[in-house]
């Protein structure tokens, strides 16, 4: 079906303007012939899921905007060996982790709240309190736009690391159409690693939790924070990633800063603390655009903001952290038509 439509009313920021068309695929025929289509024309795409991951500039999009709404999900649960769950790229993500619980099927828990779709799940490599959606993918099936074919990847091909992915490192290549998981049976989640969520569930670091409890404490740490999507909240979740650096710039960080050693002998430190101590503020605003009175990582559209609004207050924090620390902070949102 296609129509015209402002791209303020299809991404989570509600800002962006116009687009030439606007399709909504419902089924992935439909969603391979479209992107065939304009492959062929040399028709500019903009494909999206759930709109939440993307900051798109005021002129809009001089183009076709595809918005994947593709369902369904085919599933076998085997008490010994868990589940195996087939799901639609345009299937709601927190939607389906609900799913997978209501099935006694764990690992996804820590991932509750995160607003997308299940498509975009494997672009972003998405994770929180010390989890990655690439914990769990078994394969990735895709149509790729320069071979014109439909190429299935197992995890091992998909090149994740924090926050990439091939799909991401080639993102006008691979349309995802489907995601394969393998979950772990079981009511017990996995070991409980980040000590903010272990203290709210009253545990210590490495204890397990019945999943239930762990979704519900999840969501309600994330709603404190400002990173669930709702009428009245109108942001992209984190704005930036957490650095990943070297031991060495690692060391020339105060005292007190958030170190996470990696297995690559880096150190992955935390955004939203580098932020706070170089001066941003919650609650700070720039014109229509602000700073969650929640937590620092959320930059929101307070209700009138234009794209350059929330831009210059990205710029501003981002050039706070590089003059304090020296360090310059990386959007894991995507940008169309603009940049940092």
């Amino acid at each position: 079906m296609a129509n015209s439509e402002n791209l303020s009313d299809l991404t989570t920021l509600h800002v962006g303007g116009p687009a030439k068309r606007v399709i909504h695929a419902r089924t992935e025929e439909e969603l391979v012939a479209i992107v065939k289509e304009c492959d062929e024309s040399n028709e500019a795409l903009l494909i999206l899921g759930g709109g939440s991951n993307v900051l798109v500039g005021d002129l809009g999009f001089d183009g076709t905007v595809l918005i994947v709404e593709t369902r369904g999900n085919s599933y076998e649960i085997d008490a010994c060996s868990g589940g195996t769950l087939q799901v639609a790229s345009g299937e709601n993500w927190d939607k389906f982790v609900e799913f997978t619980i209501s099935k006694d099927l764990a690992n996804l828990e820590c991932l509750s709240g995160i607003p997308g779709t299940v498509g975009g799940a494997p672009i972003q490599n998405i994770g929180a309190y010390g989890h990655e959606v690439a914990e769990v993918i078994a394969r990735v099936r895709t149509y790729d736009r320069r071979k014109k074919e439909i190429h299935t990847f197992m995890a091992s091909d998909c090149d994740f690391s924090y926050r990439s992915s091939i799909f991401k490192k080639e993102p006008e290549r691979y349309v995802i159409l489907d995601v394969t998981f393998q979950l772990r049976r079981g009511e017990t989640s996995l070991p409980i690693q980040y000590e903010e969520l272990a203290s709210a569930l009253s545990v210590q670091v490495g204890e397990r939790v019945a999943i239930t409890e762990v979704r519900s404490t999840v969501l309600g740490l994330r709603a404190k924070k400002g990173m669930l999507y709702s009428d009245q909240n109108w942001s992209a979740g984190s704005f930036f990633t957490n650095p990943i650096i070297s031991k060495e710039s690692s060391a020339k960080l105060p005292e007190d800063a958030p170190r996470w050693p990696q297995s690559d002998g880096t150190v992955k430190t935390s955004a939203a603390w580098l932020m706070e101590h170089a001066g941003v503020s919650k609650g700070e605003s720039l014109l229509g655009a602000k700073i969650s009175d929640k937590h620092v990582l959320a930059l929101m559209n307070a209700g009138s903001a234009t794209a350059d609004d929330i831009l210059e207050l990205a710029r501003g924090a981002q050039a706070k952290v590089k003059d304090k620390f020296g360090i310059t902070l990386e959007p894991e949102v995507h940008f169309v038509g603009l940049k940092l």
